[in-house]
């Protein structure tokens, strides 16, 4: 075990962790953004360097700081070792200007995005960006690329994370599309007319960050926050069926993975579970979902208070309230 502090704060953790870990152990506002490093995927991060930190002080036996900012995500803590996050100007400073870069091709369409409401890019900008752009060349375009019945793929919001081409690589098989060109030219693909249709393909939904890939039986029906997620599971003989259903009435709108506070898919699911099964009827209803992130989703107080807890077991903790004592 080895010993790190971090905006001041000292967390011990195994060794091979990597700072963005660490950080995350603490949890709260200190956890470095992160926009292309994915717990369950193996060799993502560092492509988007978002969750750049000052090293103040390599490690207890050698204490001088690092020269450069450092990427969070796939640098590993050692003994002694100090960081700075929120509390380093330079690293806000770098973070600001990450996100002017990102945005530089993004369109502003966000009242028109499904990812509306729960996008990381645009929580990171809400956070760090300006009002203005600086940008005055033409912005890059794409010729439009059909993924089959089921994904939308939005080139010019893409940020080039590679989190999809790890989950196809990883999750499903016989991986079909991938990062193509280079520089300004790079864009996701399938080099030839192919579609994406194989029995985990959906998951590239759920990783990504923005608005690039999006799930065409949700496509311009609601925004996610008239939602009201739920969860539930069903017998499925491909993956463990259990999921979140986003719903308005008794009406499911989209099925996607149950995800963690910091928006990883904790378990990946089958097209079938996904994209088949969108009447109530199709599953067990264990209860609301809380989300740990996205004001927007958790501000409709959709999770109702439960007064017998015992009775109803494993709730989130927003929808407990104790009796009154008499």
């Amino acid at each position: 075990m080895v010993k790190i502090t971090f905006d001041g704060i000292e967390v011990e953790v195994e060794e091979g962790t990597t700072i963005l870990q660490a950080a995350r152990k603490i949890g709260g506002d200190v956890v470095p953004p992160a926009m292309c490093f994915y717990t369950p995927l193996k060799g993502s991060g560092g492509k988007c360097r978002v969750c750049l930190v000052k090293v103040a002080q390599g490690s207890a036996k050698d204490p001088r700081p690092m020269p450069k900012l450092v990427a969070s995500c796939i640098t590993q803590v050692q003994d002694g070792m100090v960081v700075e996050n929120t509390t380093n100007e330079d690293v806000l400073n770098a973070r600001k200007g990450i996100v002017e870069m990102l945005l530089i091709n993004h369109p502003l369409d966000c009242p028109v995005c499904d990812q509306a409401g729960e996008c990381d890019l645009q929580n990171l900008s809400y956070e760090h960006g300006v009002s203005a752009t600086r940008y005055e060349e033409e912005r890059r375009t794409f010729n439009k690329v059909d993924l089959g019945p089921y994904i939308q793929l939005h080139m010019t919001r893409c940020i080039l994370c590679y989190r999809c081409v790890y989950t196809a690589d990883q999750i499903a098989e016989n991986r079909v599309h991938g990062v193509l060109g280079r520089g300004d030219a790079a864009e996701i693909g399938t080099y030839i007319e192919n579609v994406i249709d194989n029995e985990f393909s959906g998951n590239v939904i759920d990783v990504c960050p923005v608005g690039a890939l999006t799930d065409k039986t949700w496509r311009f029906k609601n925004r996610v926050w008239f939602t009201k997620p739920m969860d539930a599971h069903r017998d499925c003989p491909t993956c463990s069926g259990k999921v979140t259903l986003w719903t308005r009435g008794e009406e499911v709108l989209r099925v996607t993975a149950r995800k963690d506070q910091y928006a990883e898919v904790e378990e990946f699911i089958c097209n079938t579970c996904r994209f088949d099964k969108k009447e109530v009827k199709d599953w067990t209803i264990e209860g609301p979902r809380h989300i740990d992130r996205g004001s927007v989703i958790s501000a409709n107080h959709y999770e109702l208070p439960v007064v017998n807890v015992p009775i109803v077991p494993n709730l989130p903790v927003s929808t407990k309230k104790n009796l009154p004592q008499e």
